[in-house]
């Protein structure tokens, strides 16, 4: 009898997974909240739905029995995911493992318990609270909400005033409990890391060396990916990561984290049970790594999830990657024209590419990841065959402002 698997939400993001689900035979299930889900092209039967109504998600699984429930590149939908495979005794994480890599406290918190380097913070519900936190330790901080994603809501804090600006912003943002995670601002490179769990073992697939938008350093415009650098120690990065994701009793899936080095140090920004956004876990890591591991998440979603192994070895090596992030010129302003698609269409390096804007549309710099007015995906087998598609796009790809 085929297999019936949800996927949620069906976002843009998502629309590699659903492929996948269909390309393998499965019946698939969508649920979003939008009537016009870009997955819904390739659903069996959908669900118009907010994903955190139970009662309307529980009715139609209720209806339409399923055999697994999936998402990925969404933190927001795993704690769903675990609470509907609780529920309905399907292959999930658990509830306890989807907070330990959505809550950002419990984050620090782990890290502290396991032994791993953390920066300081505090679980703050109040701007007395915030306050309180930045003069004791006398250094710029960051404000966050516990569980959102994107970037929203996060805000560099370095006065009295700056709390004053940005707490409620940032509180509101906060799923799970009204509070705000402060934390030390770590003055630092970023590193992004994805990889996969198994039964026995977690696999690095992809590490990235980040860069920022000058006007928001907490915004990337910039992920370079490689499978090591001359300049940080990655095999160190691969195992303070792994030993955060195994101690966890993270039971399988996919991994995302992101990581900031200060004098010799990695610390633990964020982790989550999922792969990359922004086309990261479905393309980038995939390329780099050479498996497809979308085929290896639908197994264990299906308790179907036999242990092998995800070792990148010999010229798989020397794969390199980037997602770049177009910069608004001049600050914003009205689209005359866009120059240079063409390009990005034919060049066979290039994977993907997005614009989230048309001429005669008014844009402005980016205020938070999910705001980003288009970016690109290039993978190559040498570094120089990168850094040469790159120049190109640089060259060739133009915004014109009225």
């Amino acid at each position: 009898m085929k297999k019936t698997i949800l996927l949620l939400p069906g976002t843009k993001w998502q629309m590699d997974l659903a492929r996948t689900i269909r390309e393998r035979g499965y019946n698939l299930y969508v649920a979003d909240p939008s009537e016009n889900a870009p997955c819904r092209a390739y659903a069996d039967k959908f669900l118009q739905s907010d994903i955190f109504d139970n009662k309307k998600i529980d009715a139609f699984i209720e209806r339409n029995p399923i055999d697994a429930v999936v998402s990925d590149e969404c933190d927001i939908a795993t704690p769903v995911i675990a609470r509907i495979g609780e529920k309905f005794h399907l292959a999930t994480i658990g509830s306890a493992e989807a907070r330990l890599f959505t809550d950002k406290y419990k984050m620090k918190e782990f890290c502290r318990q396991i032994g791993l380097n953390y920066p300081e913070y505090r679980l703050c519900k109040t701007e007395e609270e915030v306050l309180l936190f930045l003069r004791e330790i006398k250094k710029p901080i960051i404000i966050k909400p516990i569980d959102c994603n994107a970037s929203k809501g996060v805000h560099t804090v370095k006065s009295e005033q700056d709390i004053e600006k940005y707490f409620e912003e940032t509180l509101s943002y906060s799923r799970i409990e009204k509070a705000v995670l402060a934390e030390r601002y770590i003055n630092g490179t970023e590193f992004t890391i994805d990889g996969i769990k198994t039964s026995e073992a977690h696999y690095t697939l992809a590490i990235s060396e980040k860069k920022h938008f000058k006007h928001n350093c907490n915004i990337a415009d910039e992920l370079l990916f490689s499978y090591s650098n001359e300049k940080f120690d990655y095999e160190r990065l691969r195992n303070v990561n792994d030993l955060y994701i195994l101690k966890s009793k993270l039971p399988f899936g996919l991994t995302h984290a992101e990581y900031k080095y200060e004098n010799g140090k990695f610390y633990l920004i964020e982790i989550a049970a999922r792969g990359g956004g922004n086309m990261i876990s479905s393309v980038i890591s995939q390329y780099l790594s050479g498996y497809h591991t979308y085929e290896y998440l639908l197994d264990c979603a299906l308790g179907e999830c036999a242990e092998r192994t995800f070792e990148i070895s010999g010229q798989l090596r020397d794969r390199v990657a980037v997602l770049k992030f177009f910069h608004t010129p001049h600050g914003g302003g009205r689209v005359k024209k866009i120059h240079g698609i063409d390009y990005l269409e034919k060049e066979a390096d290039i994977k993907k590419y997005a614009l989230n804007f048309s001429e005669g549309d008014i844009i402005g710099d980016c205020e938070s990841d999910s705001a980003r007015i288009g970016y690109y995906i290039a993978c190559s087998e040498t570094m120089e065959g990168l850094n040469a598609v790159m120049d190109h796009v640089e060259k060739k790809f133009r915004i014109e402002m009225e």
